[in-house]
């Protein structure tokens, strides 16, 4: 990245005013970074566990396979879902709080006694299945804010800083040499004074005089610029 820049001190108090703040910053996303990978491994690690006691729960559905012609499916009914918002690591994340289902009333009598382990089973994988849609939901969000995070690490640390570092350089070295040049030709120009003075007894011409003393200086400056 080019970082725009101009060779005074303006220019300069810009570039370490932009320097500093993003110095600053670095820890704190660095910080922000590494706690959204330790939730994402979390979110990870809980996905995982909710995948497999779904499918545990499936088997069993399907040990009972032959049985479930017999089962009237309207029975159960996933009435509301209820969720709440959290900050985790400053990003929104859905939390689940509640799951509604709701067991409809059947003879007793007159259905299987196998009834109420189905219905067990049905409510099982229903709030299951809810809770592992939260948790890739949660997930995905912290993951996707943890990826730009670490590309805004990369970029702060990587180009932004040595780039404004390398522009504060060049401004600096730009602004000493410019002053000792500065200081050097004003040497010269004090000491071809005094030898004028000293030789004006001795008849040399001011406009020879003035001639060395301009070729004098702009020899000094074509050096500094050289360096």
């Amino acid at each position: 990245m080019a970082i725009k820049f101009q060779y005074n001190k303006t220019s300069l108090q810009q570039i370490e005013k932009q320097l500093k703040m993003r110095q600053r910053t670095l820890p704190i996303i660095k910080n922000k970074e590494t706690a959204l990978r330790l939730e994402v491994k979390r979110c990870k690690e809980e996905v995982t566990a909710l995948e497999a006691k779904l499918q545990e729960q499936i088997a069993g559905y399907e040990r009972m396979y032959a049985l479930w012609g017999e089962f009237d499916a309207s029975l159960v009914e996933l009435k509301d879902v209820e969720m709440d918002v959290k900050k985790i690591a400053g990003v929104r994340v859905p939390v689940l709080t509640n799951i509604k289902l709701e067991a409809k009333p059947f003879g007793i009598f007159s259905a299987p006694k196998w009834y109420f382990d189905g219905i067990n089973l049905l409510n099982g994988l229903a709030k299951t299945a809810v809770e592992r849609e939260f948790a890739v939901a949660k997930q995905d969000l912290l993951d996707h804010a943890r990826r730009k995070t670490t590309q805004k690490v990369n970029l702060f640390e990587k180009v932004q800083i040595p780039g404004f570092q390398e522009a504060v350089r060049k401004i600096k070295r730009f602004m000493e040499d410019e002053e000792n040049l500065s200081k050097s030709s004003q040497k010269i120009l004090k000491s071809l004074q005094e030898k004028r003075r000293d030789d004006d007894g001795n008849g040399i011409d001011d406009a020879d005089d003035a001639a060395a003393t301009a070729a004098a200086l702009s020899a000094q400056m074509q050096k500094g610029g050289d360096a």
